[in-house]
Order: C-alpha cells, then sequence, then structure tokens
C-alpha cells in the first residue's frame, strides 16, 4: 500500500486537503496511508531550533543536515524515495506521478528558511523535486500537490477510473475542452459535434482541441509530441 511520510516543522498542517473528498475517502478504505514527523522533536536544545546562520554569511537560516538526519533516520524507509520539496529540483510530471504511485510510497521532505544544509541530500540519497518555476515559504504545500498527485492514481481512489486516461498529460497533450448543462449559457453554446453521438467525430474533434490548446499554451509539450508521438501510459519514465 502507498505510505506517505511528510518531515515538516508544521505537522499541524497536515492531512489538510488530503483528507477532503476521494482523497480522504481512499485513506479511510485503506487505499493509501499517511503520517507526519514533526523535525523539531530532533532539536539538541532546549529552545527546539533546526537551524543556524549560512556558512560564509549571508541572509536567514539554514536547516541543519544533522537534525534533519535524525528526523530522516527515525522513518523506516521501506525502499520509498525521499523527496525533498524544492524550486531547483527536477519538474514533477504526470509520468513521475505515475511511476511514484505504483510504488510503496513516498518520504516527503519539506524545508523552510533560506535553505537546507547541502550535505544531507548526498548523506541520506535525498532527491530534490520541484512542482513549478516560484518559490514558496516552505514545502509543505508542495509535498501536499505532490502526494495529492500520486495518490490519485492508486486504484480505487477516484470513482471513475477511465477518466485518468484523457487528463492532460496523458498521451503527451493537454486535455480538450469539456462541457456540460445548459445547452446554452450566455449566449454561448455547446459545440454542436458533442451533441451529434457520432462517437468518431466526437474523438476526432477532441483530439483536434487538445492540439490546439497545447500548441497554444504548451509549445514546448506540443514540440515534444510531435517528436515522440503519443505517450504510452505503461512507461515510468521520469
Amino acid at each position: 500500500m502507498f505510505h506517505a511520510t511528510v518531515l515538516t516543522l508544521y505537522p499541524e498542517l497536515f492531512p489538510g486537503p488530503l483528507d477532503a473528498s476521494v482523497l480522504g475517502r481512499g485513506r479511510a478504505e485503506g487505499h493509501w496511508s499517511f503520517d507526519t514527523v514533526n523535525i523539531r522533536e530532533f532539536s539538541d536544545n532546549k529552545y527546539g531550533s533546526v537551524d543556524d546562520t549560512p556558512a560564509g554569511g549571508g541572509a536567514g537560516l539554514v536547516m541543519r543536515a544533522d537534525i534533519l538526519a535524525a528526523a530522516i533516520d527515525s522513518v523506516e524507509r521501506n525502499d520509498r524515495p525521499i523527496l525533498c520539496l524544492s524550486p531547483r529540483g527536477k519538474p514533477l510530471t504526470q509520468r513521475r506521478a505515475q511511476s511514484l504511485s505504483k510504488g510503496p510510497g513516498v518520504i516527503a521532505l519539506c524545508g523552510r528558511f533560506e535553505g537546507i544544509d547541502e550535505r544531507i541530500f548526498a548523506a541520506r540519497d535525498v532527491e530534490e523535486v520541484s512542482i513549478g518555476d516560484f518559490v514558496l515559504a516552505g514545502g509543505e504545500i508542495a509535498a501536499m500537490a505532490l502526494i495529492e498527485a500520486c495518490v490519485r492514481l492508486i486504484p480505487g481512489v477516484l470513482g471513475c477510473a477511465s477518466s485518468l486516461g484523457e487528463e492532460s498529460f496523458e498521451g503527451g497533450l493537454l486535455e480538450y475542452p469539456q462541457y456540460t448543462r445548459p445547452r446554452d449559457f450566455e449566449g454561448r453554446a455547446i459545440p454542436d459535434v458533442l451533441l451529434s453521438g457520432d462517437h468518431q467525430r466526437i474523438a476526432d474533434w477532441r483530439r483536434k482541441e487538445a492540439e490546439k490548446i497545447t500548441r497554444t499554451r504548451r509549445p514546448d509539450l506540443f514540440e515534444r509530441f510531435e517528436q515522440d508521438g503519443p505517450i504510452r501510459r505503461d512507461k515510468n519514465k521520469d
């Protein structure tokens, strides 16, 4: 079973949205599990501090490698990767989420302050992962995003598993537009083809729209799509 462990200075932030809707129901039904580790519990002083000034000078504070190592060592790894949420990490992709969702789970390390002592990454085989080209105050929100991206792919968590195959990034394209009632909304009608009942025409329209949206909004993805063709869902590349 997929098990997520989050190492954080703010365990009270969890499970938060991970316990709502289908994710929470999936956890209650035993499809996945979750726990947190409070990094402050491994502080070596009465103040509970886990950081110190950066070597070489500079602004901010840096989380100490020895304290982080103690927190990591308290967790049963069970072949789970240790992923540190960081804007300098390798971008999280849908294919990586698919690969992780099929494994035993993840250990998510949430940084704070100016950063983390570089030595912890090699000392504990910690991989940096980014959810986007922006900076947050800490890794907690990013950890939630990482875990949700994985957990929703676990069989039994989503009510309609077949919908996973038509989402953005599946097959290398962004998702086509979706519509529902009412048929007319403020002068904007549902495209006639979607009401035609002709499944092949609908499939062709959706494919063309997906290509158009991807070409316009993510030319980098569309270029890769044209080069590589549709991405097979059974590939587990990062």
